[in-house]
């Protein structure tokens, strides 16, 4: 998909987490063809500087744990000392397990919030007071569908994407407390081409994983990463200056059956 450049997020900086692949790379590159510049972090860094080395210096590859404070506060001194600012923050690194709430292991249920939840709120914690700095900053925390609508085999991914989803809004009404602004939202995609469908396609296959997911759709596809990252744009520029505290359903009409 051809993106045409309006820099609609010109002159601003985004940090995007999960950026290797999938809705984080779609983030970064839409951002980056829209005039921002970006730090794209990951702990995948061949894949990662795979696809950032193309961009030169409009880009900073950087290595990032998000489950890990002090990789945050580096990471965030590194932004400040680089560019002394940050206007876009995407809270995109993510995980999917299957299980139920009876077959799943604890160290899973862990690991699958440490990565989609309390990477979360590391991230607003330690960007806020360099983002307070900067007039109409934006956090956009990627949450899913499955934070709205629930699934008996994602017990942990369902708990915390839904906790994505309401942790955004106590982050918002924080953010409008400061002198400078800062919103907050989320995004809840419905089932995206991405490498987070990993567990399903593996137990089904690809092909019959993907249709199986299309026919509880109303619009009869699944996302593309562009469809995703677009959302993410709108929410970053100051297109959406009015909104904050408000979840964005990417979700081709599967919430409102």
């Amino acid at each position: 998909m051809s993106i045409n450049l309006q820099g609609r997020v010109k002159g601003k900086l985004a940090l995007v987490t999960g950026a290797a692949q999938g809705l984080g790379r779609a983030s970064a590159e839409m951002l980056l063809a829209e005039g921002a510049r970006v730090v794209a972090s990951d702990i995948n860094m061949p894949l990662l500087n795979e696809w950032t080395s193309l961009y030169g210096d409009r880009v900073l590859a950087l290595n990032l744990n998000v489950t890990q404070p002090d990789d945050w506060q580096q990471a965030l001194t590194l932004v400040q000392n680089k560019f002394g600012a940050l206007h876009i923050l995407v809270n995109n690194a993510g995980v999917a397990d299957l299980g139920n709430v009876v077959n799943m292991s604890f160290e899973a249920w862990q690991r699958v919030h440490d990565i989609n939840l309390n990477s979360v709120f590391l991230g607003c914690k330690y960007a806020l007071p360099l983002m307070e700095k900067t007039a109409g900053g934006s956090i956009i925390n990627i949450s899913s569908i499955a934070g709205i609508i629930a699934s008996e085999n994602y017990a942990a991914y369902n708990s915390s994407k839904a906790a994505v989803r309401h942790l955004s809004k106590s982050i918002a009404l924080h953010g409008a407390t400061l002198a400078n602004k800062v919103r907050c939202n989320s995004v809840h995609p419905v089932f995206a081409d991405t490498p987070i469908l990993d567990p399903l396609t593996s137990v089904f296959g690809k092909e019959e994983a993907f249709k199986k997911l299309s026919r509880q759709i109303p619009l009869g596809r699944l996302a593309t990463p562009q469809d995703i990252a677009y959302a993410v744009l709108y929410l970053a520029s100051d297109e959406s200056g009015m909104v904050t505290g408000s979840e964005l359903l990417v979700d081709g009409g599967i919430s409102a059956k």
